[in-house]
């Protein structure tokens, strides 16, 4: 048996999240779905796992109503149920940003699509003859699994602090044109439209973020994996596990050649934490 595995994300006002997060439990339940799906004011994120009878189910009730219609959702497969259970929550922000005035489910940021992407990177320049910079709006030991190659990467503990950190980069970054990205799309949309308001004239999101790119024009330009947030951990271009680990007791990321390491204990320690 192989397992749907999907995230997907939309900003839109919700006025009666309580309602729906029963629903969905009760659907999610039936249809023996596992994962998170987060509810907030401003819209919906969710990660799921199961067959895909089940998951197609559930996606296609969600979309019959019009606040969810076209829902963009990243797809992969896994061998093994990727979650632990199954979680419905209600929160302030479906990605924490703490700026009010970033009102995603009134205006889309300008996005940019992947095939659109490798091609400005193919070419060193936008359509439009601008240099391009890429800005990962990812936590640092995301970054450090993989990235796009040249990418900007401020040192992220959280996405919380990205306006913080926006602010020490190079003034000269507004002549260029920078694309955002993330791994489903959700904070590098954030990140766009804030950037707008702090002037950025030629800011675009990679729709889909990193996973959609993988999916689409598979790993052109891009070094390394893509941490997910689930017991896969990571993801190659191919979108299949790359066999890196959580370790039980830091929560480090170890890569397969770090597991080879006398330090990792499975279950109990690894090198980053054995002092």
């Amino acid at each position: 048996m192989r397992f749907l595995n999907i995230s997907a994300y939309k900003f839109v006002a919700l006025e009666a999240p309580e309602k729906l997060q029963a629903e969905l439990r009760q659907r999610c339940a039936a249809a023996k779905l596992k994962g998170t799906i987060l509810l907030a004011p401003e819209g919906i994120n969710l990660f799921l796992a199961g067959t895909e009878a089940g998951v197609r189910g559930v996606l296609a009730w969600l979309m019959a109503d019009p606040c969810f219609a076209g829902l963009p959702v990243k797809e992969s497969w896994s061998d093994e149920q990727p979650f632990n259970r199954m979680l419905v929550k209600i929160k302030s922000e479906i990605i924490t940003m703490r700026q009010p005035m970033i009102r995603p489910m009134n205006q889309r940021a300008p996005h940019v699509d992947a095939p659109t992407l490798k091609g400005w990177l193919d070419q060193g320049r936008d359509d439009e003859g601008r240099e391009i910079a890429l800005l990962d709006t990812r936590n640092v030991f995301e970054v450090e699994i993989g990235s796009f190659e040249n990418a900007l990467t401020p040192a992220l503990k959280s996405f919380g602090e990205f306006p913080k950190q926006l602010a020490k980069l190079d003034p000269q970054l507004k002549e260029k044109t920078v694309v955002t990205f993330c791994t489903g799309g959700i904070r590098c949309e954030k990140a766009a439209l804030y950037m707008a308001e702090q002037g950025y004239a030629h800011v675009y999101q990679l729709d889909g973020g990193i996973l959609k790119y993988f999916e689409e024009v598979g790993g052109a330009h891009y070094h390394g994996n893509c941490f997910v947030f689930d017991r896969r951990v990571a993801l190659t271009p191919e979108l299949t596990a790359a066999g890196h680990v959580e370790c039980f007791n830091c929560r480090a990321v170890l890569s397969p050649a770090q597991q080879e390491s006398a330090s990792y204990v499975k279950g109990v320690s690894c090198p980053d934490c054995v002092v």
